[in-house]
Order: structure tokens, then C-alpha cells, then sequence
């Protein structure tokens, strides 16, 4: 079985999420929507089916990276959360939330050994995912 198959995101705390957002607008050229940015991509493999991966600031507030108290959070790509949550499960990793299904995959969340929360994502097929522009 794969386990991680790619990087989905990056979220991290930042006190002016707009401020930063417009910063990188200005000086790298990323233009973000209200909840950050999508790089988009094709899958060496099958390069029909597109993928992405996020970069998304949030306010320092957030509650979304908790129990971990680390200012980010990473999101990595799977191919089968249920069968890789029972693998990690049995490995006595702790999961912390999940699986939950969204529009554009399923979600779940365990604690890496030093407590970093990290959120993994099976993404659903590229046609079928709202995210990701139809060419």
C-alpha cells in the first residue's frame, strides 16, 4: 500500500493573514483567493488527472491545527485513508480526527511523535473535484 503519494498544503498561523496574502501578491506573483493559493499540476503518471497543492495562511486565532500548538500544519496526499488510517492505527499512531468526507476528498488527522498535527487527504478524481478548473 502507498502511503504518502505527495504534499496537498501548507497552513500556517500568521497575526495578518491579508497583509502577508497581498505581500505575496506584490512581490512573488501569488495572486490568492480569500482562503489562500492552489498551485495546480499533472500527474506524471496519468496526466490527465490534475492535482494541486494549497498554500493558505490562517489568523493567528485559529483553533484548525489543534491539539498541536505549532504555528502550521502540513497536508499530504494519499491514495487509500481508510486502509492507511488502520495501518497507522495499528502502529499506534495517534489519530485525532477523521475521516471526513468533503466535495473535493476525505480528511483525516493524526499527531506525529513530537505532537505537529498533520492532516491527510485522499483527494477525489480531478473531473469531479470543485477546485480544480475544467480546461
Amino acid at each position: 500500500m502507498k502511503r504518502v503519494t505527495g504534499l496537498g498544503g501548507v497552513f500556517f498561523k500568521t497575526p495578518d493573514p491579508d497583509g502577508l496574502k497581498d505581500w505575496y501578491r506584490r512581490h512573488l506573483g501569488i495572486e490568492s483567493d480569500p482562503w489562500g493559493f492552489s498551485f495546480f499540476w499533472r500527474k506524471p503518471d496519468a496526466p490527465e488527472e490534475k492535482g494541486y497543492t494549497v498554500w493558505s495562511p490562517f489568523p493567528d486565532s485559529t483553533k484548525y491545527f489543534a491539539p498541536s500548538a505549532e504555528p502550521y500544519m502540513i497536508n499530504y496526499r494519499v491514495d487509500d485513508l481508510e486502509a492507511l488510517l488502520a495501518a497507522l492505527a495499528a502502529e499506534g499512531v495517534e489519530i485525532v480526527g477523521g475521516p471526513d468526507t468533503e466535495e473535493n476528498g476525505k480528511f483525516a488527522w493524526i499527531l506525529d511523535p513530537e505532537g505537529r498535527k498533520i492532516e491527510l487527504w485522499e483527494p477525489v478524481a480531478s473531473a469531479r473535484d470543485p477546485y480544480v478548473p475544467k480546461d
